[in-house]
């Protein structure tokens, strides 16, 4: 009973830690200050207002989702084939190629911006959302790959061989078998993805420019030179967003079922 309760009192403790921060970001960006304060002085909705009317803020914005969006779905597009390919084939250098693919995870992002920027000046791909988009499929593909590739087992392949004996085609076999299967995975993963990508600042600052900026590019690049609640109220935007999103999960395909699919 008492390590029970000792246990609960630990939890509780850790969840405070990892929530109170985000109460301070939130409660900051009320204040009525020019600039951060917390407890916040007084009530506003000022700075959200300044954040909306800036026209650079919104281009962010929307950068940074269509961003963010567009890459979750090409990773989940090719990290899908290759987990299959490397769970149901066997061949010379799939070690090799399992870890080339998941090798992003292991290196700086700094590093990876810099080459991607270096190679994408010979072939004219650089400073453009086509060259942000490589970078960040490059880096969220392998949360996707490693959410999807353990639900590829042994078992689950047995199943996919039962549906081709009963003479569903490949195709029916994935979308009726194979897919329900590692849904949780690719959720999952691709809520991961669609994350990693949209707070990355290491990688996306070689590629954008005034006109194309991500949102966590122009937070960086603001408080260099000023520091007010504006900054508050944007990631406080980010963090009621993220929540909205785990929500709306929950409620559609509950969270539960999605960690139990995914262990």
């Amino acid at each position: 009973m008492i390590a029970r309760l000792l246990v609960r009192l630990i939890a509780l403790a850790a969840l405070v830690y990892l929530v109170l921060p985000l109460v301070v970001i939130i409660g900051t960006s009320l204040t009525e200050t020019s600039y951060l304060a917390f407890p916040p002085q007084g009530f506003t909705l000022k700075w959200f207002g300044v954040l909306f009317n800036d026209p650079s803020y919104v281009s962010a914005f929307i950068t940074s989702t269509l961003l963010a969006l567009a890459a979750t779905i090409v990773a989940v597009l090719l990290a899908v084939p290759a987990s299959l390919a490397l769970a149901r084939y066997v061949f010379a250098g799939r070690a090799a190629v399992s870890s080339l693919l998941m090798s992003p995870l292991l290196l700086p992002y700094v590093v990876l911006g810099a080459a991607l920027m270096q190679f994408g000046t010979t072939i004219g791909l650089v400073r453009s959302f086509e060259a942000l988009l490589v970078g960040h499929v490059i880096i969220v593909t392998p949360f996707v790959l490693r959410s999807v590739l353990p639900l590829l087992t042994p078992e689950q392949r047995a199943l996919e061989e039962a549906s081709m004996d009963l003479g569903a085609t490949p195709l029916a076999t994935f979308f009726l078998v194979v897919l329900p299967q590692i849904r949780g995975g690719i959720v999952s993963g691709g809520l991961l993805a669609f994350i990693s990508s949209w707070i990355n600042v290491e990688l996306s600052i070689f590629n954008t420019t005034a006109a194309l900026n991500t949102i966590p590019v122009k937070m960086f690049n603001y408080v260099q030179y000023t520091i007010d609640p504006t900054i508050a109220a944007v990631s406080a935007i980010t963090i009621v967003a993220a929540a909205l999103v785990i929500i709306l999960l929950d409620l559609l395909m509950g969270l539960d079922m999605l960690s139990e699919r995914h262990r």
